[in-house]
């Protein structure tokens, strides 16, 4: 007699601040939960065995995600965009936190999602100091926009003063990642080949190394997605629409751009790549979209194989 396989269970999570939204997917049952340390160690030991779909929800999700991973149970995180795709996909037009939380688990068993692997802790403190890196440089660039309008000279002395405070914070942060960086080996050999490329320096690195951990260990068409420079169809009946870039990490989408742009200045064979699809009239935001999802490319190669950038470029 054969044995008969049980199929996983799927709980499907929607994240808010101060609670969780559940729905358990073999038995139907919504319930609420508060985000405190004991409430998610509590759930996250009852649902052991299952696998927890939840949307990456702008760090709230952190603490479930912890929780999760010391009761050794199995989550999937899931991009939201995904998530409403499958929403709109199935019928499920409503958007409240219960039905959200169903969707989720849905979708999971529908797709046959695979856990995440888990998070490390090294990468989890790179990501939060780029996430910082990031704001502080959004919010100096505000204060000098304000500095360029203000006629009031009282307002621009106010406005000088907060940049030179932004500034010492933003020296204090990129102070911590390099020390973060140059103190694990396995950061410091990974952003050593990625400063060698072109137009990427300690700042594009760090952001690829964050936010783009999968690089060297996909596809070129998987990691373009991740990145959110794989082209998609737009086709309907007869009709062929322009393939359109959408979704994936937006960060290391706008750091690709940048490195692109220069090194498509500065490096022969990228120099030569962009000039060959400009002589042939493309436009110049498809120009740089190519020519980031090219360099995105041979990044991708040059981590698989141990390959430098002179190589993989030529």
């Amino acid at each position: 007699t054969g044995s008969i396989m049980i199929a996983q269970d799927v709980i499907g999570v929607d994240i808010a601040k101060d609670w969780i939204d559940v729905f358990h997917l073999s038995t139907s049952k919504h319930e609420r939960i508060a985000t405190t340390e004991q409430a998610l160690a509590r759930f996250s030991k009852g649902v052991a065995g299952a696998l927890v779909v939840l949307e990456a929800s702008g760090g709230y999700e952190r603490p479930l995600i912890e929780a999760l991973a010391k009761a050794h149970t199995e989550y999937a995180r899931v991009n939201p965009r995904q998530a409403r795709e499958f929403a709109r996909a199935t019928g499920r037009l409503a958007k409240t936190d219960r039905v959200d939380a169903e969707v989720l688990a849905r979708m999971g068993r529908a797709l046959e999602l695979k856990p995440t692997p888990p998070e490390d802790p090294d990468l989890a403190r790179l990501s939060d100091l780029v996430a910082r890196r990031g704001v502080l440089v959004g919010q100096i660039r505000a204060e000098k926009n304000r500095a360029g309008t203000t006629r009031d000279r009282w307002i621009a002395k106010e406005i000088a003063l907060m940049i030179k405070v932004l500034d010492a914070h933003l020296a204090a942060v990129e102070t911590q990642i390099a020390t973060l960086v140059e103190s694990r080996d396995a950061l410091a050999a990974t952003q050593a080949r990625l400063s060698a490329v072109p137009g990427i320096g300690p700042a594009i690195s760090a952001v690829l190394i964050a936010r783009l951990p999968e690089l060297g260990h996909l596809d070129p068409r998987r990691i373009a997605s991740l990145a959110g420079l794989a082209p998609h169809a737009t086709d309907s009946g007869l009709t062929r629409g322009k393939r359109r870039i959408w979704g994936g990490r937006a960060d290391a989408r706008r750091a690709l751009y940048v490195a692109a742009f220069i090194a498509s200045r500065y490096d022969p064979a990228m120099k030569a790549f962009r000039a060959r699809l400009q002589a042939a009239g493309k436009p110049l935001k498809l120009v740089l979209t190519a020519c980031a999802r090219k360099l995105l490319t041979i990044l991708n190669a040059m981590l698989r194989t141990g390959t430098d950038y002179r190589k993989m470029a030529t």
